[in-house]
């Protein structure tokens, strides 16, 4: 199955094929140094962001514009009439009438799945809850091809919240996807991976282990995928103030890690991991923010079934 006129709510709708389908065109757009075409002159993204977001609502805009498309935005419940009593599905009806394609965030699990369900035109899932980010996953999965050559037979490590965290969650779920050599769960004890991703883990035969302390298996990663722990996540805030800052990588920490070893984080980064690392060898994060506009203008095109000339 194609992208042409999808939904892009998770990232296990989608399979290998898919994946490099993307890839592939993303990968002729950088070749290409494109940056501006008219190619989609005349349709209009609607982006519906009722959470915070900057590198995921900005990206979609810039790409959105960069194909010659325009822009229609909505940011937060205050800027809408959900706040004046509106429901949430009347506003979807609205954005469905005004654009051809919408991207969503929500707080609520199950947002985007419901305005799909709703909207004729595609809608793109920019994150919702802690459930899914099929987007940055697809960035994500691009970065480490992109920076090692191939996603399979590589050792990852996922360090951080890995219970409320869509990005670490909706990452694993695409390495399913391809063939890791290994992946090490790093986590603190309450923030254990959450038990559906595990068992969907465990049913496509990854090979994974779960630990508490990184410099036990530092020097056997391929890959490091770092994540904050998110305050705004926690139900109980007493739960947070337990792992507040319980981790943070470090140049020391580092001391024993393979040489051609890749930090990846989503951003924003707190304090999880040191900034005299933003200039080191291992630091990708500000390289895979800057692969988030080229993957999802591929991500539209390959949507509205339009071919570039590349």
């Amino acid at each position: 199955m194609s992208f042409f006129n999808r939904d892009v709510i998770s990232i296990t709708d989608f399979n290998r094929n898919n994946f490099e389908e993307l890839f592939d065109l993303t990968e002729k757009l950088l070749d290409k140094k494109v940056s501006n075409l008219d190619i989609l002159e005349g349709k209009i993204m609607a982006s519906a962001f009722f959470e915070p977001s900057t590198r995921t609502r900005l990206s979609f805009e810039t790409a959105m514009k960069r194909l010659g498309g325009d822009v229609i935005t909505l940011v937060g419940e205050e800027a809408v009439s959900i706040k004046k009593g509106e429901s949430f599905i009347d506003t979807v009806r609205m954005l469905d009438s005004y654009s051809d394609i919408i991207v969503i965030r929500h707080s609520y699990e199950g947002a985007a799945k419901l305005a799909a369900e709703i909207a004729n035109s595609p809608v793109i899932n920019g994150g919702d809850g802690k459930q899914h980010h099929p987007t940055q996953a697809f960035i994500d999965l691009f970065t480490v091809k992109r920076l090692k050559g191939s996603i399979d037979g590589l050792i990852y490590g996922v360090l951080g919240d890995l219970k409320y965290a869509r990005t670490a969650n909706s990452f694993l779920l695409a390495l399913t996807r391809f063939n890791p050599k290994k992946i090490y769960l790093i986590s603190p004890s309450i923030l254990k991976v959450r038990s559906e991703t595990r068992d969907y883990l465990v049913k496509s035969g990854i090979t994974f282990e779960e630990y508490t302390d990184i410099t036990e298996i530092i020097d056997e990663l391929d890959v490091l995928y770092v994540t904050r722990i998110q305050k705004e996540r926690f139900p109980d805030p007493v739960e947070y103030e337990k792992v507040r800052g319980s981790y943070r990588v470090t140049t020391s920490i580092l001391k024993n890690a393979k040489p051609d070893l890749k930090i990846l984080h989503p951003l924003p980064k707190l304090d999880e991991i040191d900034p005299k690392l933003d200039e080191t060898k291992y630091a990708a994060y500000f390289k895979q923010a800057y692969y988030g506009v080229p993957v999802r203008m591929a991500l539209l095109l390959l949507i509205f079934g339009v071919k570039p000339d590349l």
